[in-house]
């Protein structure tokens, strides 16, 4: 899969379907572009779908620095150009979303459309918790902090159903794969600042996504970015934590893909009076 070079490190990202308009997919922390893999498989028949790993994350190089929110933004901005697939439709879980909130906020015309999901435009409401834990990792590697993280990561419906246990099982995989560097990731969105005062300048098209049961970015915090979007458009996903996109994957599917024919249709229009 590829690979660019975007500030001083070595980003993966990975290029899935051929469709004329264009899908990004920015993960949430602690994971990779994986957590997108049925959304993936049910979009990209109709679209170009591309995942990206974060900087210090999945299969992307870690580096000393360059993990504060506006730093990963400005490597964002750098992976879209580097595409230069023209506007894209952008959709950040969590910590993607702090990146899908900078984009299409200060860099509008790189972002047709936009899906916020389990995400919020405020600061870390819980940083002692997370520092402490944090911390833990630091000193003693991520198995420590697995079953406090899995709760917070997905809701109880998902990691106690009987019938999902391979796949709960799969996920903790995949989350002790984190290495002690990961911290630096993790104290760019614990510290991160809030970027409430530049919700207004959002003009496209958003569907904001959040878990019923997701205490990490809870339903209010999906609330207040509905409020302030103007075009936004707000669905709670019942049962759902989290990681919703992994938990109730039939539900996001249907929802994303509803969202991005609607934008498409409405997009050709205006497209076909432009030409003439």
């Amino acid at each position: 899969m590829p690979t660019v070079r975007i500030n001083h490190c070595n980003y993966h990202y990975e290029v899935h379907g051929s469709g004329k308009e264009v899908l990004v997919l920015s993960h949430g922390l602690l994971w990779s572009g994986y957590m997108f893999h049925k959304q993936v498989a049910h979009l990209k028949d109709d679209y170009t779908v591309i995942t990206y790993d974060h900087r210090g994350q999945g299969q992307t190089e870690v580096t000393r620095g360059g993990y504060d929110m506006d730093e990963l933004y400005e490597d964002a901005v750098a992976l879209l150009e580097h595409l230069n697939l023209g506007p894209v439709h952008f959709g950040g879980l969590s910590m993607g979303g702090f990146m899908g909130l900078r984009l299409a906020a200060r860099r509008p015309e790189l972002i047709k459309s936009l899906i916020l999901m389990e995400t919020s435009a405020l600061d870390e409401p819980n940083k002692t918790k997370y520092t402490i834990l944090n911390v833990l990792v630091k000193l003693f590697g991520i198995r420590v902090a697995v079953k406090p993280v899995m709760n917070i990561m997905f809701g109880q419906k998902f990691l106690n159903d009987p019938t999902r246990r391979d796949e709960v099982a799969e996920w903790r995989a995949e989350l002790v794969k984190n290495k002690r560097t990961i911290v630096r990731a993790v104290d760019g969105v614990i510290y991160r600042k809030g970027v409430e005062n530049e919700l207004h300048k959002i003009k496209c098209p958003t569907l904001i996504l959040v878990g019923e049961q997701d205490i990490a970015t809870a339903v209010d915090r999906s609330q207040h970015l509905h409020k302030h979007i103007p075009q936004s458009k707000l669905t709670v996903v019942k049962g759902a934590g989290h990681t919703a996109s992994v938990e109730e994957g039939d539900a996001y599917n249907q929802a994303i893909g509803s969202f991005l024919e609607e934008v498409v249709k409405k997009a050709v229009p205006e497209e076909t009076l432009s030409v003439s």
